[in-house]
């Protein structure tokens, strides 16, 4: 007899049965200091952080599959060069798949968002390739590729120029720009003001609304908490933690990114977070293996990030938290999907251990899950998420909800404190599995 309130779906051992272990290389964190929405910390002024200057080589096109790869893949032999292990035949199947959808002139992205639902493959620079593609930054037209490449990396090398200069790098640049001439014995230096020529909006301690140095400072609060945040972005990884020139310059494109998109969206500027869910798209486009692309990753991932981020942006607003878009009312939407699929579940957690949502949750879903999952499987995830085509809250819900059932069994036996505790430090899971119960939840 199935219990009152329970899918009979749920009631077989599948669900509350324990997967098999799975290694967790996550770094430990500590659970949060109070069950409470978190809060930024103190904000110290000091100046905004160096920008990039290196001039950036020519655009070069995304580079599709080749023919011999495309028949590397389908005879099983793949491209990761002798000596690698041979990966499942399903791998390899779904490999021969979307490499394949990738080769037309025109890619289907139904078809394709329904291959990269499942997992896509770590190599070949494919996941780099299809997230482009998936979040709308590339054209399914491969021949329209070229053109929007170039034109949206010289926007973006037009927004760093624009928008991280201090206003004195500003008046050089207008200065120069009037046809200044450095040789005249007259001039101090290049680009340099007398004093009688200083406007009262020019000053450095002007209050004026449409000061330069009164906005610069004014950004140097956000660039601070930018500067805080991306030096503490994923510490157990050298790519973006450590004193090497490479972990260096990807802090550097981090900061650049968050910094132009706080400048862009003066109603959201930058919040707490934004860089754990930058740090996995610019890995995945920095570690492309063509060199072409790989060197744009920075101008690439700053659209991509404004894409992914319009779909989430509410959930950052402070000031839509109790709209029927903010991150509330998304978190109620949980709590209703998980009453609508495991009453008996919902009841304890809320009704009988009186645990609001919100004290795990709202990491959860602010934050994409990257802190609940360690960074492999965080990508893995996100296939999931940016191939759905309802959007990718919706399919985040419904995992936040598989979550939730997986671990019934123990959070039924729970109260209070030891479940608090293990939904601010999920367990290890078997992934594929958690995909699979969530997308069983679209349906039921």
């Amino acid at each position: 007899m199935a219990k009152k309130g329970v899918p009979e779906w749920l009631n077989s051992s599948l669900w509350s049965s324990s997967p098999s272990p799975i290694p967790d290389d996550r770094p430990l964190r500590p659970p949060p200091a109070a069950a409470t929405v978190p809060q930024s910390p103190p904000i110290v002024e000091r100046p905004p952080p160096s920008t990039i200057s290196a001039a950036p080589a020519p655009p070069l096109p995304i580079r599709p599959p080749s023919k011999s790869e495309i028949n590397d893949l389908q005879n099983g032999s793949g491209v990761d060069g002798p000596g690698s292990v041979t990966p499942a035949a399903e791998d390899v199947s779904r490999k021969t798949q979307v490499v394949a959808e990738l080769s037309k002139k025109v890619i289907d992205l139904k078809e394709l968002g329904k291959i990269a639902s499942q997992g896509l493959p770590d190599d070949a620079g494919i996941r780099s390739l299809v997230w482009k593609l998936l979040l709308g930054y590339l054209s399914p037209d491969r021949s329209l590729w070229s053109s929007e490449l170039a034109k949206k990396r010289s926007q973006y090398k037009q927004f760093k120029e624009e928008l991280l200069m201090n206003p004195s790098e500003v008046t050089r640049k207008m200065e120069k720009s009037k046809g200044g001439d450095s040789n005249d014995p007259k001039v101090e230096s290049p680009g340099a003001l007398s004093r009688s020529e200083i406007t009262h909006e020019d000053h450095p301690l002007s209050l004026g609304t449409t000061s330069l140095w009164n906005n610069f400072f004014k950004d140097t609060e956000v660039l601070e908490q930018i500067d805080r945040d991306v030096m503490r972005t994923h510490p157990d990884m050298h790519f973006f933690s450590g004193d090497s020139a490479v972990a260096k310059s990807n802090q550097d494109a981090l900061k650049n990114v968050l910094t132009i998109f706080a400048k862009l969206n003066p109603g959201i500027r930058y919040v707490q977070g934004m860089n754990e869910i930058l740090a996995p798209i610019f890995y995945i486009f920095k570690n492309d293996p063509d060199k072409g692309n790989a060197a744009y990753a920075e101008a690439d991932a700053f659209f991509c990030f404004v894409e992914l981020m319009s779909g989430f942006r509410d959930n950052f607003c402070q000031q839509l938290d109790n709209s029927v878009v903010g991150i509330r009312y998304t978190i109620t939407r949980l709590s209703m999907l998980l009453k609508h699929h495991d009453e008996e579940l919902w009841r304890h957690l809320e009704v009988t251990t009186k645990i609001n949502p919100q004290f795990y949750a709202f990491r959860w879903i602010t934050l994409l899950l990257t802190q609940e999952f360690n960074f492999v499987e965080s990508l893995h995830i996100w296939d999931t998420l940016l191939s759905d085509p309802e959007g990718p809250q919706e399919t985040l819900l419904r995992v936040c909800c598989a979550m939730l059932i997986l671990v019934r069994r123990r959070l039924l036996a729970g109260d209070f404190t030891s479940n608090l505790k293990l939904l601010q430090n999920y367990p290890p899971t078997n992934i594929s599995h958690m995909l699979y119960v969530a997308d069983k939840l679209r349906s039921k």
